[in-house]
């Protein structure tokens, strides 16, 4: 027997199927899904990440309240949770029986929150919208203090709004529970996306949006004058930029001694080609806390600009001047003054150094572990002599295409520089098998070697492999193998 309340669901399913829904009737589902978005949290889809054309976005699930009709952008959406009950048996059924065939399901609040927190900012978004439990677990604050964007068709301005907006629902207009936020290599990112973060994001530590062009100083001034504990900022590639600083209003707010509070230890400015040595002094004045520079093919940087990286910045242990071609034996003078201080020193492809400035290196910083001075091409033996005897703790060394250094200079390596594990001796012309020998006899510790396209036989090869046995050799010849 059919009860009369299932006769009229049946009823009601089977008029849907067959018959078109007036205007009335979808006026009224409009207004009804309206509500229930109104009254419900939202949660940013998975168009935040892709654009409207990809698989990801077509074959989501949920209703959206907000849709964008530009083709091809990245757009950013908001939809509302899911519907928190069935009301077909059939389908109560059905959902009854894929529950119980979902063994996810069995997990601990704790197990899921874990499993999430290794998933990227778009994959989170997307586990939101899959049932009402995982909407309230990938919005638990310990999965969102990192935000993670990268691709260069993300528009990232808006993501970055729609996100913050999401997370300040508890405290609002700030979000303290974010700390870090990566968004490398999207090449839509701007100024305003930028000032989004300094405006809600106080409690920023870490920073990267390497590869962002459009972005320039004024932003960047913005997220160090707003962020007071930023310590780690990467602008890599971002050719526009040419000064790290506090805006003018806070310059006035604050006391004159603010900018030695400036809390940025780490800074990546590798290929901003406008980095001028005035630059670089700002940089120095207001950033004295900086343990770690980069400023790998700022082809501008002189001399100059290290004497007043070293007046300000006495803290570096790890300081990379690689391709700055004005960089001379001046500039190592400079950079010794860090003695002890300094741990890993690159200055790869300036031509200017000679063996003058690598023994000043090796006089005042004799707690140096890592060194790449590849394409140095005035650096000799007597410049690894000094090298070898002062910095005995030497790990790494980087002489490639040094073409004055020979197997002398190997033979001092390998009497001093006992820790050595990583050593490039790439096309180096003046080194045959004897110096590898000697080296593999002494640095029994050795892990990586590199000898491409240097005049060394395969009976040296082998013994280097077998007095050294978890040493990668990196070769040009064939034979060996």
């Amino acid at each position: 027997m059919i009860s009369k309340g299932s006769s009229s669901i049946s009823s009601d399913v089977s008029s849907s199927t067959d018959h078109t829904p007036t205007k009335a009737q979808k006026n009224a589902a409009t207004s009804e899904d309206s509500d229930l978005s109104m009254r419900t949290l939202s949660t940013p889809s998975p168009a935040l990440i892709f654009p409207p054309t990809s698989p990801g976005f077509q074959n989501g699930r949920g209703s959206s309240t907000s849709s964008s009709s530009v083709t091809g952008e990245t757009v950013a959406m908001v939809h509302s949770p899911p519907p928190t009950r069935l009301t077909h048996p059939l389908i109560r059924l059905a959902a009854k029986q894929q529950k119980e065939q979902a063994h996810v399901d069995r997990l601990p609040d704790q197990s899921m929150i874990h499993i999430f927190s290794f998933l990227p900012t778009n994959q989170l978004c997307r586990c939101a919208r899959v049932c009402r439990r995982w909407y309230n677990l990938a919005w638990d604050p310990r999965l969102w203090r990192t935000i993670r964007l990268t691709g260069e068709t993300i528009n990232v301005d808006r993501a970055l709004k729609v996100l913050t907006r999401r997370l300040c629902q508890d405290t609002p207009n700030v979000c303290l529970m974010l700390e870090t936020v990566i968004v490398s290599g999207c090449r839509r990112l701007t100024d305003r996306g930028l000032y989004t973060i300094a405006q809600c994001c106080p409690e920023l530590r870490r920073l990267e949006v390497s590869g962002c062009y459009n972005i320039s100083n004024e932003a960047v001034f913005d997220v160090v004058s707003l962020c007071p504990n930023l310590e780690h900022l990467d602008v890599s590639g971002c050719s526009k930029v040419t000064c790290i600083s506090l805006t003018r209003e806070a310059s006035i707010k604050l006391s004159p001694l603010h900018g030695k509070q400036i809390s940025i230890r780490y800074l990546d400015m590798t290929d901003c080609f406008v980095l001028e040595d005035e630059g670089l002094h700002t940089i120095a004045a207001h950033c004295t806390q900086l343990t770690h520079l980069y400023l790998r093919r700022c082809v501008r940087i002189t001399d100059e600009g290290l004497r007043y990286l070293m007046i300000y910045c006495t803290s570096i242990k790890e300081l990379s001047v690689s391709d700055c071609r004005f960089v001379s034996d001046f500039g190592m003078r400079e950079i010794a003054k860090l003695e002890s201080r300094l741990r890993y020193l690159s200055i790869a492809h300036c031509g200017r150094i000679t063996d003058v400035g690598i023994r000043y290196i090796a006089k005042y910083c004799s707690k140096l572990r890592y060194l790449n001075a590849r394409g140095c091409e005035g650096i000799t033996d007597h410049g690894v002599e000094y090298l070898a005897k002062n910095c005995t703790k030497l790990k790494s060394l980087d002489i490639g295409k040094c073409p004055l250094v020979s197997d002398t200079g190997l033979e001092f390596l390998a009497l001093n520089c006992f820790n050595l594990k990583r050593l490039s001796l790439k096309s180096c012309e003046s080194i045959t098998g004897q110096g590898l020998q000697i080296v593999a006899a002494n640095c029994f510790d050795l892990q990586m070697l590199n000898v491409q396209d240097c005049d060394v036989s395969v009976d040296a090869l082998r013994f280097v492999k077998r007095h050294c046995k978890r040493c990668i050799i990196e070769h040009t010849n064939p034979a060996f193998f």
